[in-house]
């Protein structure tokens, strides 16, 4: 091990912990080639991937290989004429082709867009053309070429098209295509400053923004892998993502290579619990981290049948952690989840550090690489216990791993970030010990009789019934009172919807919370409307005129 994230920042610890994290880079730093291609020369063999499938295929790929194949990648890439700025979508599921296409357009200085399978036709319209995307790698699995392809007569940017996973009529074959391709490329003329990593985001509210990041976005998460995901360099690290979403950034690439820790891939189209918690004990996992509602699904089973004890540590984002899931994954494993919260637009914004112990429910502290704030309405900064936005102060520049805006639309960006200050638009409350407690986005509270409610603490404590599998609180209008608490309900498997549910639900809340808080309204529904990137969409159910 050469402990290679070291070159690349400047740590100051505090009794232990970590205070300060400032980032060291070149003006041309390029993750393929000063992290990548140095690991290759420096300890080509070591293990840098362990890839499976559900259909019993396996790949164990080295720091060596990674090198090779993007070198090929690269010089494929530059011959179809994709160069320095040009944007690339990859839709590739959880394939390793993802990995050699994402370095190989690192290399030639292109950004890529990674997006999900499940796009549409529309989707694939919209991007193409928000974005003047050149060319398009796509999986053959499934529908998805179909929707892109048919996308194509409304999309005059894209030039190229290159299939993955099998061959298609007037598209390249990218597995046949790197096979032609010299396994070593020329370093090209990139800027530390270039735009390397597009995401469309989940619109919750309205269409898909743009966010971008620079070539100095994956120094950034040497604070999530090494002080959050607690990954060991002899390790074997799974974040539970597809690769069109940012928490694969997070969990499949960037901080575990700068830590020399192998990720572990399983490339599966259903997430199926049973058939995934027997991986642990097979692959000897170490450190693991998902979103919520998957550990949800974990806890659901009788985790007494799998054996766990490779693992070592255990982190959770994506949503706001209910505390009842805390307490079951701890009582089955004996691991604390260290929760996390940041957005497309950041890194790691709050967590809960290595070697702290976390407060069930609580996001954590503020990561030493921003300046996190909370504040009101008026930009002030609120005292502990009063709620407040979570914002990012950025006079002293742009922090690295902050996004530089959203892609060609200052304007836009201006909605969110002015005068030196990001509005994450998620609001919390700070504790006396500087913990943040997460109450709801900006637009989520609820207004009613002079309370403002935040939807989270009436979420966990409804998860608390055991026969509740999803909940979301909205608020609906109310005559007298301006709003009344909302809660719509998903039930676990064999339960049925009856009015007495309804009231033990209500009676259940009035008892864990302040009266003024319970649900008024309460529907029970097949399922919650979400994103494709799955988060619940309360503007959604906030817009149906039904309620029950």
């Amino acid at each position: 091990m050469i402990n290679i994230h070291q070159k690349f920042c400047k740590e100051t610890f505090f009794n232990g912990q970590l205070e300060r994290f400032e980032p060291v880079y070149e003006d041309n730093f390029n993750f393929a080639y000063d992290v990548m291609d140095v690991l290759a020369k420096e300890e080509p063999e070591r293990r840098a991937m362990l890839w499976c499938n559900d259909k019993g295929e396996e790949h164990t790929f080295t720091f060596g290989d990674f090198a090779r194949y993007s070198n090929q990648a690269a010089n494929f890439f530059a011959a179809q004429g994709i160069g320095r700025g040009d944007t690339v979508v990859l839709v590739l599921k959880r394939h390793y082709e993802f990995w050699f296409a994402l370095l190989g357009l690192h290399k030639v200085g292109a950004v890529g867009i990674p997006a999900t399978n499940l796009l549409t036709k529309k989707d694939f319209v919209y991007r193409f053309n928000a974005a003047k995307v050149k060319a398009i790698l796509c999986t053959t699995d499934g529908e998805t070429l179909d929707h892109a392809e048919a996308a194509l007569p409304e999309s005059p940017t894209v030039k190229v098209k290159i299939s993955v996973h099998g061959s298609r009529l007037g598209w390249l074959d990218f597995t046949e295509e790197l096979k032609k391709q010299p396994e070593t490329f020329d370093r090209a003329v990139t800027a530390a400053t270039d735009p390397m990593l597009l995401y469309f985001t989940s619109g919750t509210t309205g269409m898909p923004k743009m966010v971008w990041h620079d070539y100095t976005y994956p120094i950034a998460h040497i604070v999530t892998a090494k002080y959050w995901h607690n990954v060991l360099p002899d390790g074997l690290h799974l974040t539970l993502s597809d690769t069109g979403w940012m928490k694969a950034m997070w969990g499949k690439l960037y901080g575990q290579w700068f830590m020399e820790a192998g990720i572990f891939v399983c490339d599966f189209d259903k997430f199926t619990p049973s058939e995934l918690l027997p991986l642990f004990k097979k692959y000897n996992i170490t450190t693991f981290c998902a979103p919520p509602t998957m550990y949800r699904f974990f806890i659901k089973e009788d985790l007494s049948k799998y054996d766990l004890s490779s693992l070592t540590h255990a982190s959770i984002a994506g949503e706001p952690l209910n505390p009842e899931v805390f307490n079951q994954f701890y009582k089955a494993t004996g691991l604390k989840l260290m929760e996390g919260f940041g957005q497309t637009e950041t890194t790691l914004t709050l967590f809960n550090p290595v070697g702290t112990n976390p407060k069930p429910g609580s996001m954590g502290m503020p990561s030493p690489a921003y300046h996190v704030d909370l504040v009101d309405e008026n930009g002030h900064t609120v005292e502990p216990g009063t709620v407040g936005e979570i914002v990012l102060r950025t006079e002293g520049g742009k922090p690295c791993g902050m996004f530089d805006g959203y892609y060609e639309n200052p304007e836009l960006t201006k909605t969110v970030w002015w005068d030196n200050i990001y509005h994450t638009g998620d609001t919390a409350w700070r504790d006396e010990d500087g913990y943040f407690w997460y109450v709801g986005r900006t637009d989520d509270i609820i207004k009613s009789s002079g309370y403002r409610i935040g939807p989270f603490e009436i979420e966990s404590v409804i998860m608390e019934l055991p026969y509740v599998l999803e909940c979301a609180i909205t608020g609906v209008p109310d005559p007298i009172r301006g709003q009344v608490v909302k809660a719509t309900i998903v039930l676990a498997n064999g339960c049925d919807p009856s009015e007495e549910l309804k009231k033990e639900v209500q009676n259940y809340v009035k008892k864990q919370t302040a009266p003024y808080k319970y649900p008024r309204v309460v529907e029970f529904v097949e399922e919650l409307p979400k994103t494709i990137s799955g988060k619940i969409r309360r503007v959604q159910i906030r817009d149906e005129k039904k309620s029950i």
